[in-house]
């Protein structure tokens, strides 16, 4: 099993310019049906992942 702990005093880092990561940017991606949430690296712009998309009955 796998368990989660929190670490506030950790911070993570970027997997591609390996900065430690202080704030991650995002980007709203909308579409006809729905959004969804693009975030990256605010030193190298990297994307770090995209969020699911939200449609009609997930709100906007």
């Amino acid at each position: 099993m796998i368990t989660f702990t929190k670490n506030n005093e950790v911070l993570p880092i970027c997997p591609h310019c390996k900065k430690e990561l202080t704030q991650v940017w995002f980007r709203e991606l909308k579409r006809d049906l729905g959004k969804r949430c693009l975030y990256y690296c605010p030193a190298c712009r990297c994307c770090l992942g995209i969020s699911h998309r939200k449609g009609l009955t997930m709100g906007w």
